[in-house]
């Protein structure tokens, strides 16, 4: 089954976004992971199976293993063991959903490189820099860090989020929350990183969003997913080459080869393409999983 979207008519739907559809159960939120998928801020045609469903598995998984860490949203992925009038969308969203605590968002993305590539590549090579913090080493393509960076953006509710520095950050949240965001967002990545690396694949990079719930810093949305972070396979990796990763960045690839400007509707995916997409977003739900779909 492949899932566009959902629609539930007993609850208020507050966003249908790139990839969740979001209803206010009044307490609570459901978010429902669907099989689209999206580059360069375009929502395609063509939808992939599994994707949905993997996504919120592994975020769950995640939540389950971090929460040690930090407190997190998540609730459950069986809708209706807590809201009985949802039994009869069972088939369409559990598994592929989350019941989640309501959080007051905290509009930045907490972005941490651990190695170098993608536009933290492109403005090394430029300036020496990486959101605008001078690197004192020298670096090659797809390099590891000395130590994760931390390199907050904007959260944008439309068009692409803004980089910003960490001293802007800490000026619009305060230097206490930001510090915190910051040791939070890196102890995090750590964790997922060596967790992963036993299991063969290296992550490169990943965000992390924020909210507060009665007053507490949680971790919120999705957590070391391929559609947030890079996945590389660890048998493959070399430093100095550009390196193709198990995540959607392959989808990216293939659009970046055709003729399309970005801004006009984007190209149909081929067969090969989704199956492809498919295949890697269940390779990477067994790796760290250890389960199959």
């Amino acid at each position: 089954m492949r899932v566009k979207e959902v629609n539930i008519s007993e609850y208020k739907l507050l966003s249908r976004g790139k990839v969740r559809d979001i209803y206010d159960l009044g307490d609570t939120l459901l978010m429902i992971s669907t099989d689209r998928i999206s580059a360069f801020d375009h929502i395609l045609t063509e939808l992939i199976p599994y994707k949905g469903y993997v996504l919120n598995q592994i975020s769950k998984f995640w939540f389950e293993k971090t929460k040690n860490i930090i407190d997190n949203h998540y609730i459950t992925d069986v809708p209706s063991s807590i809201y009985k009038n949802l039994e009869k969308y069972d088939d369409l969203i559990n598994g592929r959903s989350m019941v989640v605590r309501k959080a007051e968002v905290i509009p930045f993305e907490c972005i941490v490189r651990g190695y170098i590539t993608g536009s933290a590549w492109e403005e090394y090579k430029k300036n020496g820099t990486v959101n605008g913090v001078r690197i004192d080493y020298d670096l090659k393509e797809s390099e590891q860090f000395k130590e994760p960076l931390f390199t907050p953006s904007t959260k944008e509710e439309s068009g692409h989020d803004i980089n910003v520095s960490f001293d802007y950050m800490k000026r619009e949240l305060g230097d206490e929350l930001a510090k915190l965001i910051k040791k939070k967002s890196i102890c995090l990545y750590k964790y997922g990183y060596e967790y992963a690396l036993k299991r063969g694949i290296i992550i490169a990079d990943t965000k992390f969003e924020f909210g507060m719930i009665d007053g507490k810093l949680t971790l919120i949305d999705e957590i070391l997913t391929p559609d947030s972070s890079r996945f590389w396979p660890l048998n493959d990796y070399v430093p100095g080459k550009k390196m193709v990763g198990l995540d959607k960045q392959f989808v990216r690839d293939y659009l970046l080869e055709t003729d399309w400007d970005k801004n006009s509707t984007p190209p149909h995916l081929p067969n090969r393409i989704v199956e492809k997409a498919s295949e890697i977003y269940r390779s990477i739900y067994n790796m760290l999983t250890g389960k199959e779909i």
